[in-house]
């Protein structure tokens, strides 16, 4: 396994290089051939974006594609798990593409270990992560009023191998998610590092405490 950045790409360009990884691992267990060597975790920035899984629903965007124009955003309606959700300029968005069968977890565990690297990354920076039953990602202060999302997380898997995967806010601009409802709550807030820290973080620092954080969880066990 391996980590890649593709920094700044839209989001359709990183969609179509995702695609060729997952395809080439499968195509590559299907021939009865290792995998483990063409595992990779990518990481990228994508221009402002909205993307809708497979099962949410359309009504979660607020705006009408005159206003996604206006605002300079795109929309896709893609075939990972969740609902809506956005990616701008300063989130992480990490794509761990991985043959399930090299490593000693399944998909909910896997998932786990997501939320588990995302939940280290921004101890690292005073801030306690937490889980949300009924609810994928990483939260801050999920059992009150203040429950907000810091990281969301929507994977798709297919043979036992995975694509997309979960987008850390940053120094995200928090105002592109007023016009969503975030992963279709109503009810939660969405917030950035940056927000609860009160100040604007070192991106390369983030990406690197989460970079060894996922390889210490994810990267095990792969002969």
């Amino acid at each position: 396994m391996h980590c890649t950045d593709w920094n700044t790409i839209p989001y359709t360009a990183a969609l179509a290089k995702q695609q060729k990884l997952f395809d080439k691992i499968i195509a590559c267990k299907q021939a009865g051939n290792p995998t483990h060597n063409l595992e990779t975790i990518v990481f990228c920035e994508h221009p402002h974006t909205y993307t809708l899984g497979k099962s949410g629903k359309p009504g979660n965007l607020l705006v009408n594609e005159d206003f996604l124009n206006k605002i300079g955003a795109t929309f896709h309606h893609i075939n990972r798990g969740g609902d809506i959700t956005y990616h701008g300029p300063g989130q992480i968005v990490g794509y761990p593409i991985l043959d399930l069968n090299n490593h000693p977890y399944l998909l909910r565990q896997y998932i786990e270990n997501l939320e588990e690297a995302v939940i280290r990354t921004i101890a690292d920076f005073g801030i306690v992560g937490e889980r949300l039953k009924g609810a994928t990602g990483v939260w801050i202060e999920p059992h009150t009023l203040q429950a907000r999302k810091i990281c969301a997380i929507g994977v798709q898997a297919s043979h036992f191998v995975t694509m997309h995967g979960f987008a850390l806010n940053g120094n995200t601009d928090l105002k592109y998610y007023t016009y969503i409802n975030p992963c279709g709550f109503t009810d939660k807030g969405v917030t950035s590092i940056a927000q609860e820290v009160g100040r604007v973080v070192n991106i390369d620092l983030v990406k690197k405490r989460l970079k060894e954080h996922l390889m210490l969880l994810l990267d095990i066990n792969k002969e």
